[in-house]
């Protein structure tokens, strides 16, 4: 079965906020071997201007995949999770990730797109500080390959 294509503009929200913490920032930059010492050390970070610890680059891949996984778990999707392929991720910076960040994060399904029997997932996740100030967009393209019958 195809990915729906209403799907397309269907928004997605993470119903609470999350809260940076510095072991949250200290985990995952070992898991992405980050090594910098404004992941690590706070005296670091606030000598290089930051108010608290720093978040890796790719850290909003947290929150984006939270976000995906409510999609992903809508049966209106009509996604065969074995047939996902990550096709593409970015993430732009309003400014960094510190530390003590509250974080809200939206999904919204910028397009569903059918090329050979696949189909492509264009999504945007944006996450807001407790302001509501925009501090990073993440922008994924999932593949969901056709199964064999689909694919004939």
């Amino acid at each position: 079965m195809s990915v729906n294509p209403e799907l397309a503009g269907r928004r997605y929200e993470l119903p609470e906020p999350y809260l940076v913490g510095r072991e949250h920032i200290r985990s995952f930059a070992k898991a992405v071997l980050a090594s910098h010492p404004t992941h690590f050390d706070v005296d670091a970070a606030r000598a290089a201007g930051y108010a608290d610890l720093v978040a890796p680059a790719t850290f909003p891949a947290v929150l984006q995949d939270a976000g995906l996984q409510l999609l992903l778990s809508d049966p209106e999707a009509q996604i065969e999770l074995s047939h996902i392929v990550h096709g593409d991720e970015r993430f732009t910076y309003e400014r960094p990730i510190v530390a003590g960040d509250e974080l809200r994060a939206a999904l919204e399904v910028k397009s569903v797109k059918s090329l050979g029997g696949n189909s492509m997932i264009s999504a945007q996740t944006v996450l807001t500080d407790a302001a509501g100030e925009q501090v990073v967009t993440a922008s994924a393209t999932l593949v969901v390959r056709a199964t064999s019958t689909e694919s004939e």
